[in-house]
């Protein structure tokens, strides 16, 4: 075996390369897989939706066809009582054969169970599903970004970059901010003070990242930097690597000021000129505060050139009408069937 010493100067490309091309078989490898299943189970389901449309048939023959499949098939999982359900729930969902083959056939299997049980909308299941495969979501985090109703606050910052930005960026940027943020995973009151929040974004910052969306990096907290011999410090620095630019983010534990707007615009126009280098994209400001004032904002960011926005934030759970947050009856009742479920199968 060759050792390190004796590598010659190109091993280490032709390594990195060859370690793409495998993940990126790999990943070619599953997506076919994964499209090819939810294919077989929308055909399953289209079957059993026609037959019992026809018929009327009750849960006692989806029992005996349950069954009968996994007596015919017993090295075949998901086959189970509980999944045929949820097949024929998802033909039934996804009628167009096409709009399966665009979209949902991206979206892994469980996936798709979240999809049908939480939301009642087409709309909003592509939504759901085409941000839940473009960030890698889990299933959890799928779950978590539909119980905060991630698509009613998507990109409803109140923003000037329309007139900040040049297009593409301004509206690619405006889809990025949200409002409110959600930040209950703190664990924190609305009681908490302006630096408690600030430990607890540090201490959760994964979690955070994943609430500021898909890209962002962590750069520092309290990010110092030095203006006419003084120093300044920034709460929370961020770098968007697919936009290639830095995010200044101050937090406020009160409404909305228009001295803060002085204090951000500040910050990114410092950030601008000591750590934006030629190859990046113009520095966004984003303030986060407890309310706002939305002519009083808008007022504000009316004539300033740098691209800053402004959005609440929750610490404190929304109401369950609003999250959805607490199971019904009937999810109470699916998580019992799918632990049997998997108890049978597991016997075989």
């Amino acid at each position: 075996m060759v050792s390190e010493l004796d590598l010659p100067a190109g091993y280490a490309t032709l390594l990195a390369e060859a370690k793409d091309a495998i993940h990126g078989s790999r990943q070619r490898a599953y997506l076919a897989v994964n499209a090819e299943l939810l294919q077989l189970y929308w055909r399953l389901g289209r079957l059993m939706s026609q037959q019992w449309a026809i018929e009327g048939w009750g849960t006692k023959i989806v029992e005996r066809l349950s069954a009968d499949l996994r007596s015919e098939f017993p090295e075949m999982t998901g086959l189970s009582l509980r999944n045929l359900r949820y097949m024929r729930s998802f033909a039934e969902a996804w009628p167009d054969e096409s709009m399966l083959q665009r979209t949902v056939a991206r979206v892994p299997w469980g996936h798709n169970i979240e999809l049908l049980d939480r939301l009642k909308s087409p709309d909003e299941r592509r939504w759901y599903g085409a941000r839940a495969v473009d960030g890698g979501w889990s299933r959890p985090t799928l779950v978590e970004q539909i119980k905060s109703k991630l698509h009613l606050r998507a990109g409803t910052a109140t923003t000037n970059f329309d007139v900040a930005l040049a297009p593409p960026h301004s509206a690619l940027m405006q889809e990025l901010t949200k409002d409110p943020y959600s930040l209950e995973f703190l664990g924190l009151t609305d009681g908490a003070a302006e630096r408690t929040l600030e430990d607890a974004l540090v201490a959760h910052v994964q979690r955070f990242l994943l609430e500021l969306g898909q890209g962002f990096a962590f750069i520092g907290r309290q990010h110092r930097v030095e203006v006419g011999e003084q120093d300044f410090f920034i709460d929370l620095l961020f770098f968007h690597a697919p936009s290639v630019r830095y995010v200044v983010l101050e937090l406020k534990r009160s409404e909305f000021t228009p001295e803060a707007i002085g204090k951000l615009n500040f910050y990114v126009n410092v950030v601008d000129a000591q750590l934006r280098n030629e190859f990046h994209q113009p520095t966004i400001g984003l303030l986060l505060c407890t309310s706002r004032n939305e002519s009083m904002v808008r007022y504000t960011l009316s004539g300033i050139s740098t691209p800053l926005a402004v959005a609440g934030y929750t610490l404190e759970q929304m109401p369950p009408d609003a999250l959805g947050a607490l199971p019904a009856e009937t999810g109470l009742i699916r998580s019992v069937e799918a632990a049997l479920d998997e108890f049978h199968d597991r016997q075989g």
